[in-house]
C-alpha cells in the first residue's frame, strides 16, 4: 500500500515542512545506498506526503555528491506519484529579480559525473525528455505560486552546471547568449530519473541572485545566498501547502507511461536480477 502520494525535495534552506501532521520517520532502503536523509511521512493540507531534504538535514550534502538514485528510487518504493521539487536558483534576465519564483518548462543539462539513468546492466531504457517538466504539476505549481502572493513567472529554462563552484561571467555570459532564464545546480539528474520513475516532476525555482553576470549588483557569493534562501523559504512552504490541493486525482498526463514504449531490450533477455532489484519500476511492464 503507498504510503504517500506526493514527495517533496526540499532544497538549500528547506529542511522541514510546517504543518506536517501524523509525522514519522522512516529510512528506506535502495539497490543505489541510502537516501539523503531520513523521510519524513505525514499528512499536510490533507494530503499523505513523503518530505526528503535533498541536502539533508544541515545541508551536509554538496549538489555532485547527491545520490539522486536512491532519492528518488526511495521515493518510489514510498508509492510517490508526484514530486514537488524546491530548488534555489541564481537569475540570468534582468526581469526574473531575487526573492521571484520560477516555474520552468525546460531544461539544459552542463553536469559532468553524475549517474543520470536507473537502467544498464543488460536493460536498455530511451525514455523521451523533450518536456522535461509534467506541464499539470508545473500549472499547479504557477497558480499556487500566484495564490500565496508570490511573485511568479511562468515557463522558462534552468541550465544545471556541475558546481560546487559558482559560474565564471564568461561562461555566465555565454549562458545568457543561449536564451537561458535561471541557473541552479541540482534538478538533473533529479528531472530524467523522475521520468524514468513515471513520476509527475516539477520545481519551484526560488531566485536568489543575478548569478554573475550583473555589472551593477555584487558577484554572487554563499552569504548572499543563504539570506535570500531564508527569505525564499517561506514562500516556498505557503506555495507548498497551496499546491497540495489543487493536485487533480488522476494523472492525465503522459509522465505515468513513460516507460511503456521507452524499453528497447528484448524482455526475455532482461536478467533476473535486474527484473528483481527494478522491480518498482519495471515490474508491470515484465510481468
Amino acid at each position: 500500500m503507498a504510503e504517500a502520494r506526493v514527495g517533496i525535495i526540499g532544497g538549500s534552506g528547506l529542511y522541514a515542512i510546517d504543518g506536517l501532521g501524523e509525522v514519522r520517520e522512516v529510512a528506506v532502503d535502495t539497490p543505489f545506498g541510502a537516501p539523503s536523509d531520513a523521510l519524513m511521512l505525514g499528512t499536510l493540507r490533507g494530503v499523505p506526503v513523503a518530505f526528503l531534504p535533498r541536502h539533508a538535514r544541515g545541508h551536509r550534502i554538496s549538489p555532485s555528491e547527491l545520490n539522486v538514485r536512491a532519492n528518488i528510487f526511495a521515493l518510489k518504493k514510498l508509492g510517490v506519484e508526484i514530486v514537488l521539487s524546491v530548488s534555489a536558483v541564481g537569475s540570468m534576465r534582468e526581469d526574473i529579480a531575487p526573492l521571484d519564483v520560477v516555474i520552468p518548462d525546460q531544461l539544459v543539462d552542463r553536469t559532468k559525473a553524475r549517474p543520470s539513468t536507473f537502467f544498464g546492466q543488460g536493460v536498455v531504457v530511451h525514455v523521451g525528455f523533450a518536456d522535461p517538466y509534467c506541464p499539470v504539476l508545473s500549472s499547479v505549481l504557477y497558480d499556487a505560486a500566484r495564490a500565496s502572493g508570490a511573485r511568479v513567472h511562468q515557463g522558462g529554462t534552468y541550465i544545471c552546471i556541475e558546481g560546487p563552484q559558482f559560474s565564471t561571467k564568461a561562461e555566465s555570459r555565454i549562458y545568457r547568449q543561449w536564451g537561458v532564464d535561471v541557473i541552479g545546480m541540482t534538478n538533473i539528474p533529479e528531472a530524467k530519473l523522475a521520468r524514468e520513475a513515471e513520476m509527475c516532476y516539477a520545481t519551484l525555482a526560488m531566485v536568489t541572485d543575478y548569478d554573475v553576470w550583473h555589472d551593477s549588483h555584487e558577484a554572487v557569493t554563499a552569504e548572499m545566498i543563504i539570506v535570500n534562501l531564508l527569505k525564499n523559504v517561506d514562500t516556498a512552504k505557503r506555495t507548498i501547502a497551496e499546491a497540495l490541493p489543487r493536485i487533480p486525482a488522476e494523472r492525465t498526463c503522459a509522465c505515468p507511461r513513460a516507460l511503456a514504449d521507452a524499453i528497447v531490450t528484448d524482455r526475455a533477455m532482461i536478467p533476473e536480477q535486474v527484473r528483481h532489484v527494478l522491480a518498482p519500476l519495471l515490474g508491470k511492464y515484465l510481468g
